[in-house]
């Protein structure tokens, strides 16, 4: 891993940082040059430009505001894409459809530029998703495709402890794939810096079928696979 930082998250529907999340991102954010979104709507040109401006305001609130920041979609050339990627302070994997996402990483060719970056890397939602070795999207597939590989952490976002229409298809999907989930409420996070993990929120661990609260002890042994 070469990222400064590794930040999972599920959701923020409130359009704020909790208060836990936005200290650690004051934390290791202190270089913020560049903030650089990549789209997971990769074709809403309107969207990414509505989203980006408004989740840059989420740091802006939290008086962490960038210098500068832009989104990789569809209108980005593939060499100005890299270039935006190599010179980011914050790479930040946003929400949406997942695997357009990953499809839009690979087409401009920002996957390798992504793994060998030393930035901070933030993903929300399908972002969080695509960040894994083996990532997820249940709404075109159970079976899991190579992600970005940058933990081996996979992560489903928006499960709320009643969602048990979903938590059991997660409890299927982690004994066909023999794959662990985490089972992310919005408003939580999974950090990961220098081989260390820290959970923040509600997080549901789902594996081998069986479901409990993912503790820190859970999330090291994880590291330590």
């Amino acid at each position: 891993m070469n990222a400064h930082l590794l930040g999972f998250f599920s959701g923020f529907p409130t359009r704020h940082f909790p208060n836990d999340i936005a200290e650690r991102l004051k934390e290791e954010l202190s270089v913020r040059d560049s903030l650089v979104f990549v789209s997971a709507w990769p074709s809403d040109a309107e969207r990414n430009d509505s989203d980006a401006a408004g989740m840059h305001g989420m740091f802006v609130e939290c008086n962490m505001a960038f210098e500068r920041y832009c989104v990789i979609d569809n209108r980005t050339d593939a060499l100005d894409a890299q270039r935006l990627i190599r010179e980011a302070s914050c790479i930040f994997l946003m929400g949406g459809h997942a695997v357009q996402q990953f499809q839009l990483i690979c087409e401009k060719g920002i996957k390798e530029e992504i793994c060998k970056s030393c930035a901070v890397i933030l993903g929300v939602s399908a972002g969080s998703s695509n960040m894994a070795k083996r990532a997820l999207d249940i709404w075109e597939s159970l079976v899991p495709y190579d992600g970005l590989g940058l933990a081996d952490i996979t992560v489903k976002a928006h499960v709320q402890q009643d969602s048990q229409g979903l938590l059991q298809t997660l409890r299927q999907v982690s004994v066909e794939q023999n794959l662990p989930i985490c089972a992310m409420a919005d408003e939580s996070a999974i950090f990961v810096k220098d081989g260390h993990a820290t959970p923040m929120g509600q997080i549901q661990w789902v594996n081998k079928g069986n479901v409990c609260p993912l503790s820190p002890e859970i999330l090291e042994q994880m590291m330590e696979r």
